[in-house]
């Protein structure tokens, strides 16, 4: 039976539903609804919009409010039905983390391994680098693709890397870009909601999480990225999709380089089963997990050496090869990564004085990186900028060693970028207890 739509609100409406949230108590599934409308339709102001958001974000929501939710924000765009194609459809989502290329490197080994994954940006913290980003690093890839085309990309591959649409989940961008003005991003209900609601509305049947603290994300510490772990699996279950989560940590870059071209060379290296210790088992247990989840494999064991297999055999290469080429862009690039775009300067950032590296701020070397690569003002993209070689938290330094290198084009953009680098690192006289990058599993 269709859900019933409710009668046109009016501003006294909206007022008794912010009470009502300010107050602690639970909306129904038709006060949603309302909710939900009204924003769509811009029916509710958008200062009401701003109170009910941090009504919300003080009071939260139940686990079936934010179902409710979700499915009502999914409901108010395009919702992509790939019900012609065969392969189970499971998405990955990262919270965002610096230097983070996971995504680029298991969508094409998910390919490889008989998932299919719809792959479309979701809204990224301004200071990181996005999935489509790294991709456009090489010329002429095109990430701005209709929903039919992306439909299809995924029939035929396997996987498309797709901008965040508008009409998917246009609700939630609408009200992500008001929490953003008032403050309001760290929020369990809008980021599950949010999340599941953009993933199933591009056509995914399950969701691997991974939900990441430190100072390289907007989540800060562990407990608060365990609980929306938790958020985002019970609510999934609510709505009969299946979710796993990781938690895990960004308290420094994942890998050695930050900055589109580097991160896009350093993908091509993983999927060759190379690459930094951390990002290949970070890969690893993501990859893991999607294969296990889609039912591609069963046991522990089995989705090993699945993953293993798509990297060993070069499928998954080969697979990314042929995203790029269906997207416009140059697939023998991917042999010759030497060839892709390539900073004219570096410069080293040394170490002030002897001891080992004790904390990386990863939030200030990532808007360091984004002043090299769009300038203070958003202007013209310049792919081949970032750092590289960077030096991990535990590292032993001798006073003039090299902390990282940074690569750049643009003397005025290295000049603001240097008071972001310089405040990044932290040395100590003793080495830091590590800290293990898998927190916690919640399914």
């Amino acid at each position: 039976m269709p859900k019933s739509k409710p009668e046109k609100a009016t501003i006294s409406t909206f007022t008794y539903l912010i009470e009502k949230k300010r107050e602690g108590n639970e909306y129904s599934d038709l006060e949603i609804r309302t909710i939900v409308d009204a924003i769509l339709d811009e029916e509710m102001p958008e200062y009401q919009q701003a109170a009910w958001i941090m009504s919300t974000f003080f009071q939260g929501m139940s686990a079936q409010e934010i179902a409710n939710f979700t499915e009502e924000m999914m409901l108010s765009g395009e919702v992509i039905e790939m019900m012609d194609v065969s392969r189970p459809k499971i998405e990955k989502y990262s919270t965002g983390g610096v230097g983070d290329k996971t995504t680029l490197v298991l969508g094409p080994l998910a390919a490889a391994s008989g998932v299919a994954m719809p792959m479309m940006n979701g809204d990224d913290e301004e200071f990181l680098t996005s999935t489509t980003e790294k991709l456009k690093a090489i010329p002429k890839v095109n990430t701005d693709i209709d929903l039919d085309d992306f439909s299809d990309q995924v029939r035929k591959l396997g996987c498309a890397f797709a901008e965040r649409h508008a009409e998917i989940s246009p609700v939630e961008s609408t009200l992500y870009e008001l929490r953003q003005k008032i403050g309001a991003i760290p929020s369990i209900p809008f980021i599950t909601a949010g999340t599941l609601s953009r993933k199933l509305a591009a056509g995914a049947e399950g969701v691997v999480v991974d939900v990441k603290w430190g100072k390289g994300s907007f989540i800060k510490n562990a407990e608060d990225a365990k609980q929306l772990a938790r958020s985002i699996t019970r609510v999934g279950r609510a709505l009969k999709r299946r979710c796993v989560a990781l938690v895990t940590d960004i308290n420094q870059p994942l890998g050695s380089c930050v900055g589109p071209s580097l991160e896009l060379k350093e993908a091509i290296e993983l999927l060759k089963g190379e690459g930094p210790e951390d990002l290949q088992d970070l890969v690893m247990k993501l990859g893991m997990e999607i294969v296990r989840l889609a039912g591609v494999a069963g046991s522990t064991l089995s989705a090993k050496q699945t993953v293993r297999k798509a990297l060993d055999e070069g499928t998954a290469l080969q697979k990314l090869k042929d995203i790029v080429e269906y997207q416009g862009g140059d697939p023998k690039l991917l042999d010759n990564p030497e060839k892709l775009p390539t900073a004219k300067h570096t410069k080293k950032l040394t170490a002030p004085k002897r001891g080992y590296v004790h904390t990386i701020d990863a939030g200030q070397l990532a808007r360091g990186v984004q002043i090299l690569v769009h300038g203070e003002d958003s202007g013209k993209f310049d792919p081949a900028c970032g750092v590289a070689e960077l030096c991990k938290v535990g590292t032993q330094m001798k006073q003039g060693e090299p902390l990282m290198i940074i690569h750049y084009n643009d003397e005025k953009r290295l000049k603001v970028a240097m008071d972001y680098f310089k405040v990044a690192y932290r040395l100590a006289p003793k080495r830091p207890n590590p800290i293990p990058l898998v927190v916690e599993r919640v399914a």
